[in-house]
């Protein structure tokens, strides 16, 4: 039987719509599949993400941690234990120091066995390897005590050489004399002094380096100066740098004042930090005391310049009282260079304070006095020694005849 064609165009219709399905389930299926993909590649991503972020979180936390155990072991206490620590090492070695100077300056000074004293500071220095700062501040406590005992004794046979001694409160005119000054207030001290005049005697200062020199600088003993000028006296001249003393490592026998030796050579003549301090000026037929030496220039005229501190008179009266330095405020030898008129004195005052030996001289007369090198320095020549030897010496003041 023949069907009508009318009847047959919407199943046509409806076949061709049919064809299309699995397009659609295609397209549908590519779609579902991409976007799977997607979430599980951002699924992915996420969780690599999370676990990055993890792995940062417990390192910060790590982080955080250690720096609160820090927060809480309380570094400021570290530090200032670790603080203390160092200041135990440094005040230790610095007391271990100066006492050991001491001891240097006592051999030189006496006749006595100290032998017992330097074991007891070899011991000081054992306790300080081994970091007991307690036990080695003790230890050198005990020596430093000792090493005055040992001054003391000096100083009391001094005295008592002082009471044999005649007394006079008046400089010699010329040549040495070993004399008792009775200060008031003070009491009494021995003297050791030579005296010379200007019309006969040229006052010169001499070196032992012939060039500025600021480390392993040569010394010579006083006797040695003296025999290479053809001098009759002299007397140790400025401060200088021995080279047993551990803190002149680097500067041994240096000097850092103002010189100007026989051979008209300036020393230190460009270091401006000494230029407050006082110096002599030997010229032919006058010397002259100035307060600081900028106030004296470089002329090379004069036979001598030395700079030296502290002034102790000037102008007849004491210009100095005391400070603070241990060192010139206790007992020793005090060398110096002075004048009454034409009348130039180079001595020692013997165990007195630099102080007292500006007491002193004011009450001999003088009109100008400079304190000069001390300790194991201190050396006086008269056709000999009269005091000393001492050490060997950077530099020095002579008297040499006309």
């Amino acid at each position: 039987m023949k069907i009508k064609s009318a009847y047959l165009e919407p199943l046509k219709n409806k076949l061709k719509f049919d064809k299309h399905i699995p397009i659609i389930f295609l397209l549908v299926f590519v779609f579902v599949f991409v976007s799977f993909f997607i979430f599980l590649t951002q699924n992915t991503k996420i969780k690599n993400m999370k676990k990055e972020s993890d792995t940062k979180l417990a390192t910060f936390n790590e982080t955080k941690t250690e720096l609160e155990n820090l927060k809480n072991q309380d570094q400021v206490k570290r530090n200032n234990e670790l603080q203390d620590q160092i200041n135990s090492i440094h005040n230790t070695f610095l007391k271990a120091v100066g006492v050991y100077e001491d001891l240097v300056s006592l051999d030189y000074k006496t006749k006595n066995d100290t032998t017992g004293i330097k074991k007891d500071f070899a011991q000081a220095l054992s306790y300080l390897s081994e970091n007991n700062y307690q036990k080695s501040i003790e230890t050198i406590a005990l020596v430093s005590d000792a090493i005055s005992k040992e001054e003391e004794k000096i100083a009391s046979t001094e005295i008592k050489q002082a009471v044999s001694v005649a007394q006079s409160n008046n400089a010699p005119e010329s040549g040495f004399s070993k004399q008792t000054v009775n200060v008031d207030g003070i009491g009494s001290f021995l003297v050791s002094i030579v005296a010379a005049d200007l019309s006969s005697t040229r006052v010169i200062a001499d070196t032992a380096s012939d060039t500025e020199c600021s480390n392993n600088c040569p010394t010579l003993p006083l006797a040695t100066f003296v025999s290479r000028n053809g001098a009759y006296a002299g007397v140790n001249g400025s401060y200088f740098c021995p080279q047993e003393y551990p803190s002149c490592s680097g500067k041994t026998n240096s000097f850092d004042l103002l010189v100007m030796n026989n051979k008209k050579t300036y020393f230190n003549s460009d270091n401006n930090v000494y230029s407050t301090n006082p110096a002599v000026i030997f010229g032919e037929g006058y010397i002259r005391f100035v307060s600081q030496v900028s106030q004296w220039g470089r002329d090379t005229s004069p036979n001598g310049v030395l700079s030296n501190y502290p002034l102790l008179v000037s102008g007849g009266q004491v210009v100095f009282g005391g400070n603070d330095d241990p060192k010139q405020g206790s007992k020793g030898g005090r060398s110096f260079v002075g004048n009454k008129g034409s009348t130039v004195y180079i001595g020692v005052v013997h165990s007195a304070t630099v102080a007292e030996s500006a007491r002193v001289l004011a009450t001999l007369g003088m009109g100008n006095a400079l304190n000069l090198d001390d300790g194991g320095s201190t050396a006086l020549w008269d056709g000999g020694y009269k005091v000393g030897p001492g050490r060997n010496l950077a530099n020095v003041i002579l008297f040499v005849k006309k």
